[in-house]
């Protein structure tokens, strides 16, 4: 049996080999965060401590301008950048922060004052429950007018433009 001699490569040719069948591999798998990076900006999310550093520009060399220190607080998101969001409070406060700072569950703030919750969304619903301004709510779902949230475990219907952390024709189940 004849086997023909291997045939041995020069090293940088054999490391561009490797380097082309990496780029190959890593090309289709996609890239790392790729279903993170798809999702539509600007968004809203919730800060996931009660400490979080808001930074001037997208990266830790850059000062902190604010610290935010309400967990669970409703922000939007908007800009990225690598693995920063620069993100926009209830008050217009703007700064970057880590995307591990922020977390995809929604929750949103009552505005401007002392608001009731009914228990449909009808001005003419029962009130179950009354929130002051500034109570940070667990957002349950939307319709065209209307947001069921739940704080405390109560849970009721307020109209949208109540609350902030939902956009004016969002649809949430």
């Amino acid at each position: 049996m004849h086997r023909s001699p291997r045939k041995l490569l020069a090293p940088s040719t054999w490391l561009c080999r490797v380097a082309a069948a990496l780029a190959l591999v890593a090309g289709l798998a996609g890239p790392v965060g790729a279903a993170e990076k798809s999702l539509p900006v600007p968004r809203f999310v919730t800060l996931r401590s009660d400490q979080v550093n808001l930074r001037t520009g997208p990266g830790e060399r850059y000062p902190i301008d604010w610290v935010l220190t309400r967990r669970n607080m409703p922000v939007e998101i908007v800009a990225e950048f690598d693995n920063w969001r620069k993100i926009r409070d209830f008050e217009g406060t703007t700064g970057w922060v880590q995307e591990r700072m922020v977390t995809g569950r929604r929750t949103v703030i009552v505005r401007d004052q002392v608001r009731s919750l009914r228990d449909k969304p009808a001005g003419d619903g029962a009130i179950v429950a009354r929130a002051e301004a500034g109570v940070i709510a667990k957002l349950l779902e939307c319709n065209p007018g209307w947001c069921r949230i739940e704080a405390t475990g109560v849970a009721g219907w307020l109209k949208r433009e109540e609350i902030w952390g939902v956009y004016p024709h969002e649809v949430v189940q």
